[in-house]
């Protein structure tokens, strides 16, 4: 069964063709930096790999460039659309509609689309990349993961918000918990390397979107984002936590619009707004030339994170791994190091010798003496997707 996996992230694509069951991957790639004039586009076979920069303005856009890159006569992997059997989308929002796999229809689109507004970054990609691809690959069966599915384990004392019940029992207003299939996939790959049946992990998910997940004995049993995936960590573009009354304060006393916040919190802060960047290299670049402002979001960032595990520590009643993963997770040994710096109380200790080297299998980057694991796992939401994909299926 050839599947392919579409994963639209809130400034990016990324994508795999994998036949299963063997889980061969047969082509993959990304878009990365979508909406500007120098998005990034990957391409790589067995026998070809292609890097070149376009402007590609929107996801719609991108999906295009992928399609076109599949049936290339030269190095495309297709001779037909019909060729792939399913195709898995990652969506970001199924709120409580959706709690498994789910084979889409009219229905579920109408869902995701009505759940837009609650992921505006990230629903309507997700649901252009179906439409896309029932109007492109009309052969085969779509089929939705949900992010939110893996914290359906997530205990009502950690989901509920403290506002009159019935906005929790008749609307649904609750915190749902995103980033699920990474913070899934790679918990189970830290379980199997620790080898204990009871584990308590943080999982730390850093990318332009970030989130924190405390998983314990393989369950989420409490997350960073909440109702949205707008909340909780600093990110990309989206400000994380944030008083409440600031939404006010910029309505009725600075004269700001409710789209106009919106959009503010969403697209124009988080490191976009502290830096004037949201790619966390060129911040990090700009950091050493001495650009304190970058410096100062850095340092921001890295101390959100270390709340979060002090919280959680407290939470589970112990820690016996925090991981790190998705490109900034994987990738930025600074930022590891911010996160691990100053937390001998709980026993961590960070192998500034091991932070520092570069690898893409699992890997531990403590020192012997840290009574707490630290692990970077690369991630791979589109293998995870294709597993729930053919367990459906076959």
């Amino acid at each position: 069964m050839n599947i392919l996996i579409i994963n639209s992230g809130s400034s990016s694509i990324k994508y795999q063709l994998i036949e299963m069951p063997s889980t061969k991957v047969i082509c993959v790639g990304s878009i990365e930096r979508i909406g500007s004039s120098d998005a990034i586009s990957t391409y790589r076979t067995d026998t070809n790999k292609v890097e070149k920069i376009y402007e590609i303005a929107s996801h719609k856009k991108g999906l295009e460039k992928i399609t076109s890159l599949l049936l290339d006569v030269n190095i495309g992997v297709l001779n037909s659309t019909d060729d792939i059997d399913a195709i898995g989308h990652r969506v970001v929002h199924g709120g409580s509609n959706f709690t498994k796999t789910t084979l889409i229809n009219d229905e579920v689109k109408n869902k995701i689309k009505f759940l837009s507004s609650l992921a505006p970054l990230h629903n309507p990609a997700n649901l252009e990349g179906i439409l896309m691809a029932e109007e492109i690959f009309d052969s085969a069966k779509q089929i939705a993961v949900f992010d939110t599915a893996f914290h359906g384990t997530v205990p009502v004392k950690a989901k509920k918000y403290a506002i009159p019940n019935e906005l929790y029992n008749e609307k649904g207003i609750q915190a749902y918990g995103f980033h699920g299939t990474s913070h899934k996939y790679v918990s189970e790959k830290a379980n199997a390397y620790l080898q204990k049946k009871s584990t308590n992990l943080i999982s730390v998910h850093l990318g332009n979107g970030c989130s924190i997940t405390a998983i314990k004995d393989g369950k989420s049993i409490d997350h960073s984002m909440g109702f949205t995936p707008a909340n909780g960590l600093i990110m990309g573009t989206r400000s994380g936590d944030i008083d409440h009354s600031v939404i006010f304060y910029l309505v009725n006393t600075l004269g700001y619009n409710l789209n106009e916040v919106n959009e503010l919190l969403n697209k124009k802060s988080g490191m976009l707004g502290l830096t004037g960047f949201n790619d966390l290299r060129d911040i990090e670049r700009e950091a050493t030339k001495g650009n304190t402002n970058c410096i100062l979001a850095l340092e921001m960032n890295a101390y959100r994170i270390k709340k979060f595990i002090g919280s959680y520590t407290a939470a589970m009643n112990g820690l016996d791994a925090i991981i790190f993963t998705a490109g900034i997770g994987e990738n930025s040994s600074f930022m590891r190091q911010l996160v691990c710096k100053d937390m001998e109380y709980f026993n961590i200790h960070l192998d500034d010798s091991k932070n520092d080297l570069r690898a893409s299998n699992l890997r531990e980057i403590n020192t012997k003496d840290s009574a707490v694991k630290i692990l970077v796992i690369p991630t791979n939401e589109e293998l995870e997707i294709a597993n729930q994909v053919y367990e459906l299926l076959a």
